[in-house]
């Protein structure tokens, strides 16, 4: 481009044009010159040829030349005309300008000086004795300066404001510096406004030398290097911390002490809790709430990187801004665990004390007579959940402290201390901030003294993990004597149905279906059956249900029955199911999951009347993962687990504490029987699993079952895929020798009558006693044992042992409608005994008998 070319030649080239100071003066001399020389020739010209020249135009000349001379002596005597000396005029600013210590030059964008004021012409000599050279021509022969003046130039090019700081080493004229000390300059190149009398734009270009104020920036930096090393150095700790708590600065000595490499300490890496032991951080997070600033001597335990803990005293401030904020502490550590021993054992008995007050498990304060906290220990802050980077502890009222409940409690004992009595019962309160936390405050009065405002004594106990496993321990007393209950109630109830079902299934052997009894008979059965699944759903809750645990793979038995869940939840609710990957097997009964998957879903579809989505999700959860969960109850330890998701309308507060309670429901009358979570809890309890509910109104729930993983051998892993069916048995006669050992007469006879009618010759006795007496009777020659569990006297497990002394072979079914585990408790040996649950029919009795006399049982012990 030929107009940047043209500005390259005027910045760069070193055929410099006249400045134009120069080229002003010079250009006024010759104009007086030519009018000397055009006067001399009209003098000569009159003197020779005067008379060759009319008179007319003679005086027309010189009255031209008389106007001329009056009109300059009119303009000078107006000041129109000055004059020169042959120099322009000094007026302020030119005085300035010169007489500055920096170099100042006034050019355009050619390069071409306008001005240049006399530092500047000094600086110019040393390489020009003529016109003074331009900026970037004067630091041509300086190389350091080179990348700076190209900046410099680009800047200058585009009319911009630009500074640049050039540290040189050689003077203009190319010699070194004496003393080889360096020079600075700073240069700096900015856009004159508009001028009128000028069409192009000006630069004014500044030079000045910086190297005194860049020594004293040396030297201060050399002087805070040093005042550093002997800090780092000093016999005593020292930190400084910001409002989060973080460490900003730590000396040598004290990451000497602590065992910290200062190479790769970072500000922020470090948290004060990181270096005090236990709750004493907040002591170091307090300051007082008027802003003053004061030194706290607090002595406490430090943390060595390698856990171990040494007894420091630290010299501490820290102030609260005007806002409250806190702003950065300063803290001064000195080492106790050196030198005790040249302590006074005042002062020894001093540092002790003041480590067991902030080393204790409960917090303490102290008041003064309004009510004021004076001074606190470690815990304080942590017990009464204060952010002491948020606000000050010392100066509050304790009173705001705790709910107003309890206020009325907490003043009675505040009287009973300013009157000095020695007996004050302890008050419960709730913190005034979180309502589930709650604290029992000890009070007592305090030592008056002239130089301390303390006058009350407060001990506070952190109550609210004892409150909370209170509350826990009534509900699950009332649950377990609801569970007891209904436990009882379903026992009892089973041998009702049994005789009912059995006594049916008789009538049935009788009546044909053209009978018009026969529908009468089959509406007792059925009824009995309902009845029956309500005594299981009882028992279940109770966790006394018979349960027959497998090992299983969650995911399959969840998509066995996913088109059933999704034929239940109709056409306004999606089911969508999804599986983490690789997930666990556990260890269950495989209908009691599907029971429980089954109400949940159900209750889930309930709970969206107007449509939804419901998301079966099933995953591991790692022991670490389950130590990061705030579920209550539930241990660290390796889970499966199953959520069941809804978009309903939440559950309220009030029904979440008593949603597993049987006969607890919130659905209208007739739509439910209230026992379907209870049976869920239940299973799941006795399955060793937990359960929980996370939900909001208006948003949904999610219910999320943690079943522990089982991990299975090798062998137990090949038969996972999924259990045998059972062996149907065609034909129920048989001729063998039975003995039925059962406490209820009605449930002992049409167990008889059943056998009997298949075939069995049947022997019968009313408890364990009895059966041994048959036994006697009869020579022991019996193919089949059938006993209750539950009996008065010597029950069905005791009967079992005296059975195997004289058979030791001996067959054995047990009945019962209680859980498996609360029979195999008292068995000594139970993998040779089976076992029918009540209540049961006709076909499932007969069915068992011919199962286990003919030996195809295959469930062995886990049937149990």
């Amino acid at each position: 481009m030929p107009g940047k070319d043209r500005v390259d030649k005027y910045m760069y080239d070193e055929n410099y044009p006249e400045p134009l100071s120069a080229q002003s003066s010079r250009g006024s001399l010759w104009r007086v010159i030519l009018l000397i020389v055009f006067f001399v020739v009209i003098a000569g010209y009159f003197a020779f040829f005067g008379n060759q020249i009319r008179s007319e135009w003679l005086l027309l000349f010189l009255g031209g030349l008389a106007v001329a001379g009056v009109f300059c002596l009119f303009a000078l005597a107006s000041g129109l005309f000055v004059i020169g000396s042959g120099a322009e005029g000094r007026t302020v600013s030119r005085s300035w300008l010169d007489s500055s210590p920096d170099g100042v030059v006034i050019a355009n964008k050619k390069g071409e000086i306008s001005y240049a004021n006399r530092k500047y012409l000094q600086m110019s000599e040393k390489i020009s004795a003529g016109a003074p050279v331009g900026v970037i021509r004067l630091f041509a022969n300086q190389p350091e300066a080179a990348e700076s003046m190209h900046r410099l130039a680009l800047a200058a090019r585009e009319g911009r404001h630009a500074i640049e700081d050039i540290r040189l080493t050689r003077n203009f004229d190319g010699t070194r510096v004496k003393e080889s000390k360096p020079i600075w300059n700073r240069i700096s190149v900015r856009l004159l406004p508009p001028l009128q009398s000028k069409s192009e734009s000006l630069l004014a270009w500044t030079i000045s030398d910086i190297s005194v104020d860049r020594d004293r920036q040396e030297n201060a930096f050399l002087e805070l290097q040093r005042a550093i090393d002997y800090l780092d150095h000093a016999p005593a700790g020292f930190f400084s911390a910001n409002k989060e708590g973080s460490v900003q600065y730590i000396n040598a000595t004290l990451a000497d002490w602590l065992g910290i490499d200062l190479a790769e300490f970072e500000p922020g890496d470090l948290r004060l809790d990181h270096l005090v032991r236990g709750d004493g951080a907040n002591l170091l997070m307090g300051g007082r709430s008027d802003g003053e600033i004061k030194t706290q001597i607090i002595d406490i335990d430090l943390v060595h990187r390698n856990g171990t803990s040494f007894p420091v005293r630290l010299l501490h401030r820290a102030a609260r801004l005007a806002e409250g904020e806190l702003g950065e502490t300063r803290t001064l550590v000195l080492d106790r665990a050196r030198g005790d021993e040249s302590l006074d054992d005042l002062r020894a008995a001093e540092v002790k004390f003041s480590r067991f007050f902030n080393d204790t498990p409960f917090a303490i304060a102290t008041l003064d007579a309004k009510g004021k906290i004076v001074s606190t220990n470690a815990p304080f802050a942590r017990i009464f959940n204060i952010s002491t980077a948020e606000k000050a502890i010392e100066g509050a009222k304790f009173s705001e402290l705790i709910d107003n409940k309890n206020m009325e409690a907490f003043q009675d004992a505040l009287v009973q201390v300013n009157q000095n009595l020695s007996q004050i019962e302890p008050v419960d309160a709730n913190l005034a901030d979180d309502e589930e936390r709650s604290v029992r405050l000890y009070l007592s009065a305090s030592e008056k003294t002239a130089d301390l405002d303390e006058q009350v004594i407060i001990y506070a106990l952190d109550m609210t993990d004892y409150t909370r496993l209170q509350a826990q321990f009534v509900q699950a007393q009332k649950m377990q004597a609801i569970g007891q209950l209904a436990g009882g109630v379903a026992h009892d109830f089973n041998n009702v149905l049994t005789a009912i079902i059995g006594f049916a299934d008789l009538l049935f052997l009788r009546h044909k279906p053209t009978d018009p009894s026969f529908a009468d008979i089959m509406q007792i059965k059925q009824s009995a059956n309902r009845a029956a699944g309500l005594v299981k759903q009882l028992l279940a809750y109770s966790r006394q249900q018979t349960l027959r645990p497998q090992i299983l793979e969650v995911t399959t038995q969840i998509d066995d029955y996913n088109i059933f869940l999704k034929h239940l939840m109709g056409e306004k609710v999606s089911l969508s199911v999804s599986h983490g990957r690789d997930v666990w097997p556990i260890k269950a009964d495989a209908v009691q999951l599907e029971q429980v998957v089954l109400n949940l879903a159900i209750n889930a579809r309930d709970a969206m009347p107007d449509g939804g989505e419901i998301q079966l999700r099933t995953r591991n959860v790692t022991e670490r993962e389950a130590a990061t969960f705030s579920y209550k109850g539930m241990p660290a330890a390796e889970y499966v687990l199953i959520e069941v998701e809804d978009q309903g309308t939440g559950i309220p507060e009030e029904v979440l504490e008593k949603m597993y309670e049987p006969y607890f429901s919130t659905k209208e009358q007739g739509k439910g029987t209230g026992l379907g979570l209870s049976m869920v809890y239940g299973i799941i309890k006795q399955t060793g699993g937990f359960i929980y509910a996370d939900t909001e109104m208006g948003r949904g729930t999610n219910f999320l079952i943690f079943f522990p993983r089982y991990v299975a051998s090798k062998e137990e892993l090949e038969k996972i895929s999924r259990p045998a069916p059972e062996k149907k048995i065609k034909d129920l006669t048989g001729n063998e020798r039975i003995l039925i050992v059962e406490d209820d007469e009605i449930v002992r006879a049409i167990s008889v009558r059943t056998l009997r009618t298949t075939g069995y010759e049947v022997f019968e006795a009313d408890g364990g006693d009895e059966a041994l007496e048959v036994l006697d009777e009869i020579d022991n020659k019996i193919d089949l044992m059938i006993s209750d569990v539950m009996m008065p006297g010597m029950d069905g497990p005791s009967l079992l042992v005296e059975v195997r002394k004289r058979l030791p072979d001996l067959k054995v079914i047990f009945v019962s409608g209680f859980a498996r585990m609360e029979m195999r408790d008292g068995l000594a040996d139970d993998r040779s005994v089976e076992f029918l649950p009540k209540p049961y029919n006709f076909d499932q009795i007969n069915s068992k008998v011919k199962e286990v006399l003919s030996g195809a049982s295959q469930s062995e012990g886990d049937d149990l």
